[in-house]
Order: C-alpha cells, then sequence, then structure tokens
C-alpha cells in the first residue's frame, strides 16, 4: 500500500475533533482541488510502499485506539478493505476521510465524506489544464448515495464564499436523506486568519440551518504542516 506518511496527532476537524488518533495518510487522488492541504498526496503525489503489517506495528506503538485513513483519496487504494479487516480486528475505531468519488465496500466506524464543491475547481493552477476533468469527477451522487448507505457518516463541506451555501443546498437537495446534524460546514483557510475572516458569517448560518460548524483544529494549534 502506497503511503505518504503516518504520524499521531489529534484529528482536528469533524465529530471527532480533539481525540488523539493515528493518521494513515494514502498518496494518490483523482481530483485536484485548488485548496488541496496535502498536495504531496495529489498535485505532486510521493510515498512509500508499506505492508498491512507494517502499517498495523507502526500502529501498536501509540496509545490510542483511533485510526483516521485519509489521502489523497483512500479508496482508491486496492488494500483498503484488507487494512480496514486489520484494523477492526485490532479493536481500532475507524475513520476514513474521502472525497466521496470512489465506493468500495468496506469496514469502517466513521465515513467523512467532504464532496467538492465548485470552488475546488483548478481554474488557475498549471494553466488550468485539469480543471475539466477536475470538475467532471468531483461530485458522484450514486457513489455518494452508496457511502451514506454503508453505516455512520458526516458530510463536510469547505466553505470560501456565501454563494457556495446557495450550491450545498441544492446538492442537499439532489442527494436527498440526509439529515443536517451530520452536515459540517468548514471555512477554508490553511491559517488562522484566512478561518477566522470567515468564521462570523458561516457560524451564523450553521445556526440558522441546524448544520454543525467545524473548526480545523490542527491549523489554530500547530499551523498548517505536515504531521499534524
Amino acid at each position: 500500500m502506497r503511503i505518504s506518511e503516518m504520524f499521531y496527532s489529534i484529528q482536528g476537524e469533524g465529530f471527532l475533533c480533539g481525540v488523539p488518533s493515528l493518521f494513515v495518510r494514502t498518496t494518490g487522488c483523482n481530483l485536484r482541488c485548488s485548496f488541496c492541504d496535502s498536495p504531496h498526496t495529489s498535485w505532486n503525489p510521493e510515498g512509500e510502499e508499506h505492508s498491512l503489517n507494517e502499517i498495523m506495528e507502526i500502529a501498536a506503538r501509540y496509545p490510542s485506539r483511533h485510526v483516521v485513513i485519509t489521502g489523497g483519496e483512500p479508496y482508491l487504494q486496492n488494500e483498503l478493505p484488507e487494512l480496514c479487516d486489520r484494523f477492526k480486528d485490532a479493536g481500532y475505531h475507524i475513520t476514513i476521510e474521502t472525497a466521496g468519488t470512489v465506493f468500495r465496500p468496506l469496514h469502517a466506524d466513521l465515513l467523512s465524506i467532504s464532496p467538492k464543491l465548485s470552488n475546488s475547481i483548478p481554474r488557475l493552477l498549471d494553466d488550468g489544464k485539469h480543471a475539466q476533468r477536475h470538475d467532471a469527477a468531483r461530485m458522484n451522487a450514486e457513489v455518494l448515495r452508496s457511502l451514506i448507505a454503508q453505516g455512520d457518516y458526516q458530510l463536510k463541506f469547505v466553505v470560501d464564499a456565501p454563494d457556495d451555501l446557495k450550491e450545498i443546498e441544492v446538492f442537499l437537495k439532489e442527494i436527498g436523506g440526509v439529515e443536517r446534524s451530520r452536515v459540517l460546514l468548514m471555512p477554508q483557510g490553511i491559517t488562522r486568519k484566512e478561518l477566522d475572516e470567515r468564521a462570523g458569517w458561516l457560524v451564523e448560518y450553521c445556526k440558522q440551518q441546524n448544520y454543525r460548524y467545524c473548526p480545523r483544529l490542527h491549523i489554530e494549534l500547530y499551523g498548517n504542516k505536515r504531521g499534524t
């Protein structure tokens, strides 16, 4: 399995924000988000092959029994279902972070699904050559419904500007059956200043619509650093 990095930190986003967790970051992604916070797994993928035994040995070094499998896009990894089975058998709580464009049947305790809005289209990056392909791949309603039906989930949207909120409402209506309490809105930003600039109006919208506001605790604590 090709892994970019493994590190022990706290979960900075979502329902389990603040929980000490082992992060297993796979490399390789079918999207090219303009605001990607791990370009070393997408725009310029890097990593090394690790056996599942090696991954489990590293995991056993840490006290927490929470593991977060992230990326890149972990669902692209053929070994992902077996890795999840290994963690399940070892008594771990498993979160998988995914953009929701690929489906595989597997065991996970929480699917953290982050559908990409149009604000993610890389129109200005790399001469815009990835924009059309990214836009075509970033939303797959059938896959999203399959993931939601698989078990416990959260839907996390990266919000850059107020206009994004209309797009979220259209998306949720199209998917159907999504519990509002499972919708998380997270400000786009990789610095505390950027997050604070968007937090005020976004929090108010969450209060109006009964959505959950999603901070980026790891950015607040460590900044935009790898391994945190």
